[in-house]
């Protein structure tokens, strides 16, 4: 199943970071970023939105966590400005077939992105 999947995690506190906004920007081949998906995390912890299940050509994408605004939300203290706002995550795909998966894992003061396997 080509495509892409975002997971959010929210190590700090052993939960999905639901409610998060997540920004995905995507450009074929050397073309410019345009914008893909925007929304919340959902309550699985993915974000759900079906133009990201679909195959993509050779190209970058950009994703964009907004951390900062997140934690507020759910009732933490930052100092401001916050060590971590909005993080982005620039990747490359390369494989028109393989599916791409981004566990993201974060607290306020630092985070992990990888290609995962899913």
């Amino acid at each position: 199943m080509p495509g892409l999947s975002i997971h959010v995690v929210d190590v700090a506190g052993g939960r999905v970071a639901q409610g998060m906004r997540v920004e995905v920007r995507y450009a074929e081949g050397e073309g410019c970023l345009q914008p893909l998906a925007d929304g919340p995390v959902s309550a699985s912890g993915l974000l759900e939105d079906e133009r990201l299940a679909r195959r993509f050509a050779p190209g970058r994408v950009q994703v964009r966590f907004h951390v900062a605004h997140w934690y507020r939300q759910a009732g933490s203290v930052l100092p401001q400005p916050p060590f971590l706002d909005v993080v982005v995550f620039d990747f490359g795909l390369a494989d028109p077939g393989a599916h791409y998966h981004l566990p993201f894992k974060c607290t306020p003061w630092g985070y992990s992105c990888f290609r995962g396997g899913a």
